[in-house]
């Protein structure tokens, strides 16, 4: 079908009045208003509003429903400790190894800036990262905020017990923090030779104070308990120091009467961001995405159910998938009205699979504290389109 000059130029005519139309109507022009100048230090747009979700007790989870790919900001981080966020002057901050070594040493910042660093990709996760009491209107960083996903600077730990010749015969270190709690924690000797670090940068910048500056110890896929922030002693010995923190606290009850101590890897776990609440559906094709982590390593695989777990299908798994970091899983599905329950379930390389929570209830017991739980989780998709946190009884 041809078309005539005239048809062109009275559209591109009709196109232009309703080009200007939009101009007019719009606010303001950007295109004729000079912009604001540079600023000292950069900052989010007017129109975003992120920030942590408030929690019981001294601390406050990520908003991971806000958030895309894996690292999180670091003013999004979780935070968590006992005793207040302590302010310590860099300057004159120091670390001292000793115990069964050689030579005991003092670290000051500077000494410890000038060893070779390294920068890795790491997720960290609370050991009490699950809200129990989660009601219907319970959002994915209420729900599981205590973990994110960062970019850590620092010297391996390895190096350091290197320079202070750490004895072959030392199975355990402690390491104790400078916070009002007075933290200490006892760390197996071979995860220092593993991948552990004395972290000073974060995501680029140096350590935000509630993160741990000027230093902390970071200890890749396990319990954010025993990477122990604002590091001031590692003491090297043949046994673990049975302190506060590894027995009265951070131990799990089993249903036969047993307990668990240091049980320091945090399990394959997967939460869906979206759609969760308060989020409304309409029908159509809707991609369901999320994140999924382990302490063992590398994420396989991400099964997600749309019919409350009967049938599972293998979701795709975004690029990059880092070892002990977050990864972001999709599935396309399409919703055509009527109610559903969604959900996903995380798999890693060692061939872990996350529970159902009434495997992990069967194994600890219906009175097992809120540590290192990581059951299946879901949202429920009501008829109007509403998605809701699908509420479970623990008992």
């Amino acid at each position: 079908m041809k078309v005539s000059r005239r048809t062109l130029l009275s559209g591109a005519v009709t196109s232009a009045a309703i080009s200007r139309r939009v101009r007019a109507q719009a606010p303001s022009d950007p295109t004729k208003v000079r912009g604001r100048p540079t600023r000292a230090v950069g900052q989010r747009a007017g129109s975003v509003t992120l920030q942590r979700h408030g929690r019981a007790g001294n601390s406050t989870g990520t908003p991971h429903e806000d958030l895309c790919g894996i690292i999180t900001p670091s003013d999004l981080h979780f935070e968590r400790h006992h005793g207040g966020v302590p302010e310590i002057d860099p300057s004159a901050y120091s670390l001292l190894i000793h115990g069964m070594v050689e030579r005991p040493l003092v670290f000051t910042l500077a000494d410890l800036k000038r060893f070779p660093s390294v920068s890795r990709i790491y997720f960290l996760e609370c050991s009490g990262n699950l809200g129990r009491t989660a009601g219907p209107e319970t959002r994915p960083g209420q729900l599981a905020g205590l973990t994110s996903t960062s970019e850590w600077t620092g010297v391996p730990l390895a190096a350091l017990f290197r320079e202070v010749g750490a004895s072959a015969k030392a199975t355990w270190f402690l390491a104790e923090g400078s916070d009002a709690a007075v933290m200490t924690r006892s760390v197996p000797v071979s995860k220092a030779y593993d991948d552990a670090l004395i972290a000073y940068g974060q995501n680029g910048e140096p350590l935000r104070p509630e993160q741990g500056y000027p230093a902390r110890l970071f200890l890749p896929g396990w319990e954010g308990n025993a990477s122990v922030k604002w590091l001031r002693r590692i003491e090297l010995s043949d046994r673990p120091f049975m302190t506060r923190e590894e027995t009265s606290k951070y131990t799990e009850p089993f249903a036969n009467d047993t307990a668990r101590i240091f049980s320091f890897l945090m399990d394959a776990r997967s939460l869906i961001t979206y759609p969760a609440y308060p989020v409304t559906l309409t029908p159509g094709w809707v991609e369901i995405n999320g994140i999924a982590w382990t302490g063992s390593g590398r994420i396989a695989r991400v099964d997600v159910s749309t019919d409350g777990g009967k049938t599972w299908t293998a979701a795709q798994l975004q690029e990059p998938v880092l070892p002990k970091a977050h990864t972001r899983f999709r599935r396309l599905w399409q919703w055509t009205g009527g109610t559903a329950v969604i959900m996903s379930r995380a798999v890693d390389e060692t061939g872990y699979v996350q529970p159902m929570r009434a495997e992990l209830l069967k194994l600890r017991g219906p009175g097992t504290t809120g540590y290192h739980l990581n059951p299946i989780t879901g949202w429920v998709v009501q008829d109007d389109g509403r998605v809701i946190y699908k509420e479970e009884a623990w008992g």
